[in-house]
């Protein structure tokens, strides 16, 4: 099984909007087949692996890191491959949430009389495709952070320079973090601000994530890198119904998302159910202090990546969050725990979840 984990991390910036699968197919404790999903529309896991094992698959035993699918969507469902090609016992690391699967494949596979376990590194393969996972059962999103800030928790000189704070090397981590997300989130102040292409550029990638901007007033220039370089993959989300300010977007190829404002703001949940209808799972944020304060304080960060370099900028340089309102307990302050420290060149890399 974590032959078939690992095989299925192969598929980790490519597979979205579906989740990333393995799979190891064995014959008398010999690997006789293997395979994983790659890119959406394209063959599942269990289909290379049985391709692969040939005839060697009758009687053999498969071990997949999620449920076999049992409906037609892009694909036929890989329930009935195994069942067509005579495997006697499958072991599945977990079930899939998804409703159109959500135990039918386990239960084709036992009417079929084939012996099917379940449970096996089952939550290594929910990490896996926590965003999967979270947009199914919660209705939104995986939400990440990335700060990159000096070590006084400062991103930018108060006259807006940050380039470059960090490291070249932690840029470079960044560019992975973006291909694995489905989609990156900021804020219209960091477009005024920056002008952000937000894309895969260090390396190639089978799929670039979607860019969403925040933009409550629709302040997003119309010959902004976002807007420009969005191939059809840059969301608006606006509190503006008028659709004659959408059209010049619309023009451009941009998809506006319409979101209801809550306290005179967007309503960042309600945002985060529309992108998991957009099957968005794995959400990036790279924003400023004043989005990032928002999803803060709106509970909806589930990880912050946080870059730090070791510079300290002073008082006068620009934070990474901001409370509209002074704390004056520290039973009020968010509190994290630190599940991951990485050394990058002279840089710190922390990985912050929720203490609670």
């Amino acid at each position: 099984m974590q032959q078939a984990l690992d095989l299925a991390k192969k598929g980790l910036n490519s597979t979205s909007p579906n989740p990333r699968v393995g799979c190891v197919i064995t014959q008398a404790e010999q690997v006789v087949g293997e395979g994983f999903h790659v890119i959406a529309g394209s063959a599942h896991a269990e289909v290379h692996a049985l391709r692969q094992a040939g005839p060697l698959a009758t009687n053999a035993t498969a071990y997949v890191t999620l449920e076999p699918c049992s409906h037609y969507g892009r694909t036929p469902p890989c329930a009935l491959a195994l069942i067509e090609a005579k495997v006697k016992e499958v072991i599945i690391a977990t079930l899939d949430p998804n409703p159109l699967v959500a135990g039918k494949g386990k239960a084709l596979l036992t009417q079929a009389g084939i012996t099917v376990k379940h449970g096996l590194l089952e939550e290594s393969a929910r990490i896996l495709n926590r965003g999967f996972f979270s947009r199914i059962e919660r209705n939104r999103p995986f939400v990440q952070l990335k700060c990159a800030t000096s070590l006084d928790g400062k991103t930018a000189l108060n006259n807006g320079q940050s380039q470059w704070i960090t490291s070249e090397a932690s840029r470079l981590a960044v560019q992975h973090l973006r291909a694995k997300s489905c989609a990156i989130l900021t804020g219209v102040g960091t477009v005024l601000k920056d002008n952000p292409t937000l894309n895969v550029r260090a390396f190639h990638t089978l799929r670039q994530p979607k860019r969403i901007v925040v933009d409550t007033h629709l302040r997003t220039p119309l010959d902004s890198h976002i807007v420009q370089q969005n191939g059809g993959q840059t969301f608006i989300a606006t509190s503006v119904l008028d659709q004659t300010k959408h059209q010049p977007y619309l023009d451009q190829g941009v998809q506006m998302i319409k979101v209801p404002l809550k306290q005179n703001h967007i309503d960042l949940l309600f945002l985060m159910e529309k992108l998991a209808d957009l099957e968005i799972g794995e959400l990036m944020v790279e924003a400023g202090q004043t989005l990032n304060s928002a999803l803060l304080q709106a509970q909806l960060i589930d990880e912050i990546v946080w870059f730090q370099a070791p510079k300290i900028l002073g008082s006068h340089a620009q934070g990474a969050f901001s409370y509209q309102q002074e704390l004056t307990n520290l039973i009020s302050a968010s509190q994290w725990q630190i599940t991951q420290v990485n050394t990058i060149e002279n840089d710190i890399c922390l990985y912050l979840h929720p203490k609670n």
